[in-house]
């Protein structure tokens, strides 16, 4: 508690901040979507965009990834596991060389919803803690049930040592109840080092479901909050709250799609509507007003629920974009190789196109970049052990891209 309570007097200093020194070097941000919405805070959106001096070269490592969506490395010098959303796991090397499917991964729901655009498939994937001593690899994914419906769901299984197969695969958890909707299924899995995963969701978009991110019986626009086994901690905080699902942590969310830890703390992206993109931290129990408040409005231009950007008792997000940046996921950037960057912020842009780079101070969005924008939709990205960072593209023919600092910087 005293942490956010230091982190609260950062955000009031901030709000005293001249808004006419938020410099922004010539970029263009686009007209807001809701001009007549004022940020609680001169840094609460629209931070000064600061281009700093790494000198970036990179390098494609593989392309012909069919839309991929999840990267994670594999220890020493064996490569990444990638997902593709059509519903393949792949290994690819650091040389390229792509594998055939990895077996034993569970039967997606891959259609589009109608009208096109599909979001449903193979998403996230996370080696598990403990990778080195049990091999366990978490997915998540979009899960195919009864009467034609689908769900977000979380699995585990083992990975061989040959990396050809996913062994004793698991559900450890799936969303409640069904839905006849193939939008906004979030979803990544972020661990927190205390032997507990964090699951994030959406809310299925459709007007008939995204009130039910209100609803405490059900999973939709949740962050949800599981044992590695999927069992439910006893610390979660509506276990034994009547009518509540015990998973639940925090709710009010429309679609998260970015999650990382820092500093003991869930950090949270999650894409709005027609503005409104969120940056949060997720605390337990707490309310972050989706459907009821949002700083964008919907894409036929007519007000989200109350047509207010913020309520007593629901979260105020760290900060917020107007017109969307479309976040992919994001992870801090923990390494001393571009010294700038430490402890930054760095998440795929899908609109924005590249890496929205953020300096984070506490609560506070300092400043903001937009790098590497020639690769267009980038769904995930990952700092490796050496401080350089690998980004996929969202395509039919996507790519996984090596990115480094040039020689000599």
């Amino acid at each position: 508690m005293k942490h956010f309570i230091r982190l609260t007097t950062i955000a009031l200093l901030a709000a005293g901040a001249s808004s006419g020194a938020l410099a922004q070097n010539g970029f263009d941000w686009g007209e807001k979507n809701v001009p007549e919405f004022e940020p609680l805070h001169p840094l609460q959106t629209r931070a000064p965009v600061t281009p700093t001096s790494a000198d970036l070269v990179t390098e494609t490592i593989a392309g012909d990834l069919v839309h991929p969506w999840g990267i994670a490395e594999l220890p020493g010098d064996e490569g990444f596991l990638v997902t593709e959303r059509p519903g393949d796991l792949r290994h690819v090397t650091m040389e390229g060389d792509v594998s055939e499917p990895i077996s034993g991964v569970p039967e997606v729901e891959n259609r589009p919803p109608e009208g096109g655009g599909t979001q449903a498939g193979l998403l996230d994937v996370k080696l598990g803690p403990d990778f080195a001593e049990d091999r366990m690899v978490y997915l998540t994914y979009s899960k195919p049930v009864e009467d034609d419906m689908s769900v977000t769901a979380a699995a585990r299984g083992r990975l061989s040592e040959d990396l050809t197969a996913l062994e004793n695969v698991e559900d450890i958890w799936v969303q409640s109840p069904p839905s006849p909707t193939r939008m906004h299924y979030g979803s990544r899995i972020v661990f927190d080092g205390d032997g507990h995963a964090f699951i994030t969701t959406g809310e299925h978009s459709s007007l008939a479901e995204r009130d039910f991110a209100q609803q405490l019986d059900k999973t939709y626009g949740k962050i949800v909050r599981v044992n590695l086994d999927g069992s439910v901690p006893d610390t979660n905080p509506f276990v034994g709250v009547e009518r509540a699902d015990d998973a639940i942590w925090s709710y009010g969310h429309r679609n998260i799609q970015g999650a990382a830890m820092k500093g003991g703390f869930l950090w949270a992206v999650e894409h709005g509507p027609a503005g409104g993109d969120e940056l949060n931290i997720a605390l337990p129990a707490r309310n972050y007003g989706w459907p009821i408040v949002s700083y964008g409005e919907r894409y036929a231009g007519v007000a989200v629920g109350t047509g207010l950007p913020r309520m007593p008792g629901m979260e105020e997000p760290v900060y917020y974009w107007d017109p969307v940046i479309a976040p992919g996921d994001m992870t801090f950037y923990e390494h001393e190789r571009i010294e700038e960057w430490e402890d930054d912020l760095l998440i795929g842009g899908l609109v924005a196109n590249g890496i929205v780079r953020l300096d984070v101070e506490g609560p506070i969005v300092t400043e903001e970049e937009r790098i590497l924008t020639d690769f267009g939709r980038v769904r995930d990205v990952e700092v490796l052990d050496d401080g350089s960072f690998v980004f996929i593209t969202d395509y039919e023919d996507g790519e996984l891209v090596h990115a480094d600092l040039a020689e000599g910087s």
